[in-house]
């Protein structure tokens, strides 16, 4: 069999058709193209508001600085997730305090969040993870008691759904991230920021663009950045979004399809993701846990297979943050990381694929 991507990225005439269009066109900032992004996107998610950047990174570090996180506080997070779900608090002075994650789910586990909250904490960024929503309810409880934001790092979950309402449209602000490996992307770097709240969707956007309102070129209300997204970008997401729902859905019948695969072998050891009565998880991969993980991985890729692991290193352990910030103990966190191996996923992966990649897992577990 032909070598198995891990992932793969949809580009049609259509969208190339379109890139030629925004080039013709003249205008490559700040134009119809982001505004009905925006507009689009916000709609898709459940939110009143929208606001384009450039990078997943910068919707998270643009969504502290508009929810005023202070130097000196505490942020509730897990460890188990991408360094820049980390990496923006601790640039604004902020220290991250890490939770312990759900032994089925892999995400944020809320009840070890609460434990973590003390007079410092400034609010909870719970991640959902692998396209799997956080259970947010006692999160959002906690916040009201105690005045806390809560910022979602949605940036592997474009459409999940926890308990039938939008990641992104539940807390104080999401972020999403449109990397060319997410469910859906721009074809390069970009972001959104997502909000309920007027005040955190003005400030954003304001700060996204230098520090000025629409209205001034050359008057700065704020220290901005120039975290915009691009005109061709902002195109291209537009046209990913009108398919992102099929792809979805697609998405979770390959992970129906790798369950029953999988299971059907009987592999010792072997986990298959699990999905929350509560969630409609979107699969931005598809993650099993295992014994011999590192054993494994060598024979898949020497069948043509590739893996990833998201990830080996929990951000607790990171150099950057152990030269900062003692590290704690996350028991679950630790362990998994050892075990923990992402299979490919994509909407276009097929029956005959997923039975080769189950038979080489039994395969390498019949050894």
């Amino acid at each position: 069999m032909e070598k198995i991507n891990l992932s793969e990225m949809y580009i049609d005439d259509e969208i190339r058709k379109k890139v030629i269009d925004v080039l013709d066109s003249g205008r490559y900032i700040k134009g119809e193209e982001n505004k009905k992004f925006e507009e689009e996107f916000a709609r898709f998610v459940g939110a009143k508001h929208a606001v384009s950047v450039n990078s997943g990174t910068a919707a998270l570090y643009l969504a502290m600085l508009a929810a005023n996180l202070r130097k000196g506080a505490e942020v509730v997070m897990p460890s188990h997730t991408f360094i820049a779900t980390a990496s923006p608090a601790i640039e604004l002075g902020a220290a991250p305090a890490f939770a312990d994650i759900d032994g089925e789910s892999y995400t944020m586990d809320p009840a070890e969040a609460v434990k973590k909250v003390s007079k410092n904490t400034a609010g909870f960024v719970p991640v959902h993870l692998y396209g799997h929503p956080v259970d947010m309810d006692p999160l959002v409880e906690e916040a009201r008691k105690k005045g806390l934001f809560i910022i979602e790092d949605c940036c592997q979950a474009h459409g999940a759904l926890y308990k039938g309402k939008g990641v992104g449209s539940i807390g104080t602000a999401g972020c999403f991230s449109f990397f060319p490996s997410k469910n859906m992307t721009v074809a390069g770097d970009g972001g959104m920021l997502v909000t309920n709240d007027s005040e955190i969707a003005e400030k954003a956007a304001m700060l996204r663009d230098q520090g000025r309102k629409k209205t001034e070129k050359y008057v700065h209300d704020l220290l901005g950045y120039n975290f915009r997204l691009s005109e061709i970008h902002a195109a291209i997401g537009r046209l990913q979004l009108r398919h992102l729902p099929e792809w979805l859905e697609k998405r979770r019948n390959v992970a129906a399809r790798y369950n029953k695969f999988i299971s059907e072998k009987r592999l010792d050891g072997v986990v298959v993701p699990k999905e929350k009565d509560w969630a409609k998880c979107v699969y931005y991969v598809y993650t099993i846990r295992c014994p011999g993980r590192d054993g494994l991985v060598a024979h898949l890729n020497k069948a043509g297979i590739a893996t990833g692991i998201y990830y080996p290193v929990p951000v607790h352990l990171q150099p950057s943050v152990t030269a900062l910030f003692k590290p704690s103990k996350l028991e679950i966190t630790e362990k998994y990381c050892k075990e923990i191996l992402s299979l490919p996923m994509f909407p276009g992966l097929t029956d005959a694929q997923i039975s080769y990649i189950a038979d080489r897992i039994s395969e390498f577990h019949r050894k």
